[in-house]
């Protein structure tokens, strides 16, 4: 990011830099990934040439950005990729990222089922702009906090930290958490901290938006790394003697200063028809596990509507539910790549599609996702091993991770 910064600040960009210097774009971008002390000569003579600088000049005010970089410290605990997650792409993103680097082009990401955000996150180096979208509150909510370029007032929010560790119970908040979650998926003293918490977040009228979205997210993990589950809110450990674990730690949102980020929660197959951009990660969930369902714990948090809740896990009525984990869903993602105004589509899928588990089965076959992506354009196909996220004992035998990258109109 320090290369990108600095020419920011120098009225210019990467692609100016590609231009300027005949090194390939996708070169220029990878620079900063590399150690600064290993920076080349060539690359220097690059950034000075596109700034219009002398070398010595430029290497004096790029070690004093990246100076100034080391010394910004860290404002909390979590990363985005801390959190569990099923699908997400975590070990994947390496092999993820070479292909797109080597098959496509452009300046603009746009990340149609966001997820985690960490595929978003490990192209922050490589494009301009990037739009983010997913359907859940709480993945919403994290995009702000971690993705968001608007100020936020560090000071602020760590002396929020420590008033929220110093809280012994709730008096300003009733007692909805702990009566619904307590003994389940907290013990009741956490799930009273984790109620007031939010409430207090919720009254605290000098919070900005962002700082906002940071504290919430902050609870969201804070909540969800102590919680009494096997990764997901579908369920609960039964017959445990839950402890209180709680501390209230801080996520560190990421420096986006010299991007452009669009965030969105919206129907993806409604979104695609308002907006452009260069490359378009596709990941839908593909089986019948409805997101929504399995993370309701979380989107509670994220939205404190308080609603009434029912069943062994607790579950809100239901609402928020995907198309993409229906019988529909064939349908409904060629309706999807139909109406995609991009250059180059990236689709991630899995062959669990022959699993005898009903909620593992995939909703959309591997010649189905073909079959809509060759209306539109030319698709490379490539493949690895990978071991999915299973709940049960099911030995899925030669389970392989695919990724299909259609360059549009060829």
């Amino acid at each position: 990011m320090i290369l990108e910064t600095y020419l920011k600040n120098n009225n210019t960009n990467i692609r100016q830099m590609h231009i300027v210097s005949g090194i390939p774009e996708t070169t220029v971008r990878g620079i900063s990934k590399r150690e600064f002390s290993k920076w080349s000569i060539t690359y220097f003579d690059a950034i000075a040439r596109t700034v219009g600088k002398e070398r010595h000049v430029v290497m004096q005010e790029l070690e004093a950005l990246k100076e100034q970089a080391d010394n910004l410290a860290p404002l909390g605990r979590y990363n985005l990729e801390n959190r569990r997650y099923i699908g997400n792409k975590n070990k994947l993103l390496t092999w993820i990222s070479d292909l797109i680097d080597e098959h496509t082009e452009g300046k603009s990401f746009f990340d149609v089922f966001a997820g985690t955000g960490v595929v978003s996150k490990e192209m922050l180096g490589k494009y301009d702009s990037f739009i983010m979208n997913d359907f859940l509150f709480s993945n919403n909510i994290i995009y702000k906090a971690f993705f968001s370029n608007d100020s936020f007032d560090s000071n602020k929010l760590l002396s929020r930290q420590e008033e929220f560790n110093g809280i012994i119970t709730n008096k300003e908040d009733d007692d909805y958490f702990s009566d619904n979650f307590g003994g389940k998926f907290f013990s009741v003293h956490d799930a009273k901290i984790i109620g007031e918490i939010r409430t207090r977040i919720e009254k605290d009228k000098s919070l900005n938006e962002i700082e906002r979205a940071i504290l919430i997210a902050s609870l969201i993990y804070s909540s969800d790394k102590i919680a009494n589950t096997v990764g997901h809110y579908d369920a609960y450990r039964k017959k445990v003697q839950i402890a209180d674990r709680f501390k209230f730690e801080l996520v560190n949102p990421l420096d986006t200063s010299s991007k452009d980020i669009q965030i969105f929660r919206e129907d993806s197959n409604e979104l695609v028809r308002k907006i452009s951009a260069d490359v378009a990660f596709i990941d839908p969930p593909y089986n019948s596990r409805q997101y929504s369902r399995f993370y309701h714990v979380l989107e509670g948090i994220a939205k404190w509507d308080k609603p009434e809740l029912g069943g062994v896990a607790m579950k809100p009525p239901a609402e928020n539910m995907s198309d993409y984990s229906r019988s529909s869903a064939p349908k409904v993602f060629d309706d999807l790549i139909q109406n995609l105004d991009v250059k180059y589509i990236v689709v991630t899928y899995n062959n669990t599609y022959k699993s005898k588990s009903s909620s593992s089965k995939n909703k959309i076959t591997h010649d189905e996702i073909l079959e809509s992506l060759n209306k539109v354009g030319k698709t490379k196909s490539f493949e690895m091993p990978f071991q999915f996220f299973n709940a049960g004992k099911t030995d899925l035998k030669d389970h392989k991770e695919f990724v299909f990258i259609t360059e549009v109109g060829k």
